[in-house]
């Protein structure tokens, strides 16, 4: 029997396990048995609780939860801003990438942006060094815009980079409304 999933809204008791799933998705050892590591060029944290739950309280965003079975797989943070839908801190357990989890997501958070926003396109941003990443997303219909925004160095909320040539680019998809 194949196991079920479920989509919910975190809630302010999650905010600790949202948290341990991203530091495990993108940071340390632990985030290498998946293919989303960061770990590579950036060391260091991703997030920490009080940033989780300052995401939670806000007015317009959400945690989107997978969960198969009870326990949670992955999450990513949405939030509504007007005909946008801005999409991030996309993280799924390491040991369950490449079983199709980020595409259930990616089409989870689609539903809720065209269906419940009305939102007309979803933003984000991905390190442009991150070119097997950048290409999974275009293969769900993402496009690269070429605009970026300058990695925020000496900010160690974002980590520690090990680089000097990151910066984020804007991917973009439109809901076709």
């Amino acid at each position: 029997m194949t196991p079920t999933h479920t989509f919910r809204t975190a809630t302010a008791a999650d905010a600790p396990r949202i948290a341990a799933l991203v530091e495990s998705a993108y940071r340390g050892d632990a985030s290498r048995a998946g293919w989303t590591t960061e770990a590579d060029f950036l060391h260091g944290r991703r997030t920490d609780v009080t940033e989780i739950d300052e995401l939670l309280t806000g007015e317009n965003g959400r945690f989107v939860l997978f969960e198969r079975d009870g326990v949670i797989g992955a999450s990513c943070y949405i939030e509504h801003q007007g005909p946008v839908c801005y999409f991030g801190m996309f993280s799924v357990h390491p040991p369950l990438q490449g079983a199709g989890i980020g595409r259930l997501v990616i089409e989870e958070v689609e539903r809720i942006a065209r269906e419940e926003w009305g939102s007309e396109r979803i933003e984000m941003t991905v390190i442009d060094i991150r070119a097997e990443l950048i290409a999974w997303y275009e293969r769900r219909g993402y496009v690269r815009t070429g605009r970026t925004k300058a990695f925020p160095y000496g900010d160690e909320r974002f980590g520690l980079p090990q680089r000097d040539d990151l910066r984020f680019e804007y991917l973009v998809k439109d809901l076709g409304r």
